[in-house]
């Protein structure tokens, strides 16, 4: 249930019997954790992944890119597809799906090889971020927030210990074994949101009416737009963050990712504190993260205590991003949650597509202090569209 502003209202603590529900959102959230750090483990082992397979490291973020348009496919589509799909059924071979594409990285002979798995992956993680929302709040009715909140988590969580722990475990024992360390893990989040979820029917009306009914939606589509800008400036640069930070010093590359993802959870948890003020959420989070990127483009080898701040600030602008965006486009389009949500990781996939493509190209052609400053323009450009973003809920 929504104000007339379009943010969620305050609901009554819930009963024993409501709280024990959470068991199902704490599911999701472990499959959100393994597909997302799956999604982003390149970053951690970019420099020992492309000498492996003989391509540049501007080549080898296009392992990024592969994921984000298999997502870019899947996330308008998947509901289309699969418009009465019992929905657990639905995200448990989702994540089955991520398993193997991971084991298919793990194992590839080739850089072409590993694409395939990557694109295996892009439709695991966007069908999942597509329906795993609106299955969290059928579990726990009227928390959509807390709900948003809680899956978002499961992304501070792959950003604080996965993505570090890959880039150790990759430098340690090679990065072949921390994408097989992630197939395990994934297969086992799968099993878990078989056993921990009841049925989730299908949305009434899912399908490719209730997509064309949410494209009509003018405001919901501005926001997207601003969406997609932001996104696209945050991804032009972060494969490339570990690179961002060798500058400085190679020795605390953990320990930034590290704190990145730290800033993250942070980031998280004040984004979910302001879903009844989300025109601020939605703007602070860019303009956060592009300021610190302005940062790290002008620190090139200078000192760590600037570094350090920027790379907190980064993690946590740009993670107010996602749980911010999900309650936003869920409050402009109350009634077509589930298109308005395809159509939220929809603008997430494309931007990544075309922000590994463009950072990769500026990397190889021009260096890092472009990559990073293209990415502060358009993270403040998708701040403004925010900004000027106003109205009621469709």
């Amino acid at each position: 249930m929504t104000t007339s502003t379009g943010t969620p209202t305050s609901t009554p603590s819930p009963s024993p019997s409501a709280r024990a529900t959470w068991t199902p959102v704490l599911a999701l959230t472990a499959g959100i954790t393994m597909l997302v750090s799956s999604e982003f483990l390149p970053a951690g082992v970019l420099p020992g992944l492309a000498a492996d397979l003989g391509v540049t490291e501007g080549t080898a973020g296009l392992a990024v890119a592969a994921t984000a348009v298999a997502g870019f496919l899947t996330a308008p589509t998947i509901a289309v597809v699969l418009p009465r799909a019992d929905r657990r059924t639905v995200l448990v071979a989702l994540l089955v799906i991520g398993a193997v594409a991971n084991l298919i990285v793990a194992v590839a002979p080739a850089f072409a090889v590993l694409l395939v798995g990557r694109l295996l992956l892009g439709v695991a993680v966007a069908g999942y971020w597509a329906f795993a929302f609106a299955a969290g709040i059928r579990a726990v009715p009227g928390r959509a927030a807390t709900v948003s909140t809680t899956l978002a988590l499961g992304v501070s969580i792959a950003t604080i210990a996965g993505v570090p722990l890959g880039s150790l475990l990759g430098d340690l024992f090679g990065w072949r074994l921390v994408f097989g360390v992630a197939a395990a893990l994934t297969a086992a989040s799968a099993a878990a949101v078989w056993f921990a979820m009841p049925s989730v029917p299908a949305q009434p009306g899912a399908g490719l009416t209730m997509l064309r009914q949410a494209l009509t939606n003018r405001r919901l589509l501005l926001g997207i737009a601003s969406l997609l800008v932001v996104v696209l400036g945050n991804f032009a640069a972060y494969p490339f963050i570990r690179l961002a930070i060798e500058r400085v010093d190679a020795s605390v590359v953990p320990l930034l990712l590290l704190l990145w993802g730290v800033g993250g959870l942070a980031g998280n948890l004040v984004a979910g504190s302001l879903s009844r003020r989300l025109r601020l959420a939605t703007t602070l989070g860019p303009a956060l993260f592009g300021l610190a990127l302005a940062t790290l483009a002008g620190a090139g080898a200078g000192s760590l205590w600037v570094v350090v701040p920027a790379v907190i600030l980064w993690g946590f602008g740009m993670n107010m991003v996602p749980v911010a965006t999900q309650l936003w486009v869920t409050t402009a389009e109350p009634r077509r949650t589930e298109s308005a949500l395809a159509l939220q990781v929809t603008a997430f996939q494309a931007a990544i597509t075309l922000g590994a493509v463009l950072g990769g190209r500026l990397l190889d052609g021009a260096g890092l202090t472009p990559v990073l400053l293209t990415g502060a323009v358009l993270a403040i450009a998708g701040s403004a569209g925010f900004a000027c973003l106003r109205g009621r809920p469709a």
